[in-house]
């Protein structure tokens, strides 16, 4: 098992980069979503050990608050940190959980990588791919984005009352190549300035993302966030696909 205080090795003074695994004990849509197992594996420990295998980060925690949750994240060998009542509520903020645990675990890291725990399938690379941005253009953060494909709002239509169909968008695009391309955030990773995360502005929930916002580009299906039974069975089905290719 890794040294659970610096599972990558950095001590709190020297690391540059901290990687902050959220996970929530509650899940109305998928009960004990966090703590579910995928393809053999706790749907957690997949997001630890994605965080650190990366070549980047530097040391890895965990946010919870759930006990369950927070056993598996120990035997993987990394810090928990138990979130106070006020930010693992349900009208708590993502950043706001993630500053608490920067804050709790004393980092001094410049860059946060904040991965959410019911992300079981990702890129092996993602991480790495958004820090070496980050760092490249000097931009306050950088998400993961995939390319909007069936569900592009050209293709979205208003049903009223009698079943009427109207276009939400009027055009005349019937191929999917000829769509402007548009993104939609995947959940994969976000990577961000210490700055920014810590600009806190009443009524703005995504300041922390900062003024330059940066993507990188996943595939369709590269990147699983479980939200349903449907998205658990997907993943699931994912991830023994590759393990039968590797046998």
């Amino acid at each position: 098992m890794m040294n659970s205080t610096h599972a990558h090795g950095a001590s709190q003074h020297d690391e540059r980069v901290l990687a902050v695994v959220i996970g929530r004990a509650g899940s109305k849509g998928l009960p004990r979503k966090n703590a579910l197992s995928v393809a053999g594996v706790p749907m957690i420990a997949r997001t630890v050990r994605f965080a650190l295998q990366s070549r980047a980060i530097d040391r890895t925690i965990v946010s919870t608050d759930g006990e369950e949750i927070a056993a598996i994240a120990r035997q993987e060998g990394v810090e928990v940190f138990l979130r106070p009542d006020d930010v693992s509520n349900d009208t708590a903020t993502v950043d706001a959980a993630v500053r608490h645990a920067v804050l709790a675990s004393g980092s001094r890291a410049e860059t946060i990588v904040v991965l959410y725990a019911n992300v079981p399938v990702r890129p092996l690379d993602l991480a790495d791919r958004a820090i070496t941005l980050l760092d490249a253009s000097g931009a306050d953060s950088v998400q993961s984005y995939y390319r909007v494909g069936k569900t592009h709002p050209f293709w979205m239509s208003r049903l009223d009352g009698d079943g009427r169909v109207a276009q939400f968008i009027e055009n005349k695009i019937y191929r999917r190549q000829e769509l402007p391309p548009l993104f939609m955030p995947d959940g994969g990773v976000i990577a961000v300035r210490r700055g920014s995360l810590f600009d806190v502005r009443e009524g703005e929930p995504h300041a922390f993302f900062g003024r330059d916002r940066r993507g990188v580009e996943t595939r369709e299906g590269d990147v699983i966030d479980v939200d349903s039974a449907l998205d658990l069975a997907v993943a699931e089905a994912i991830l023994r696909s590759r393990e039968e290719v590797h046998v």
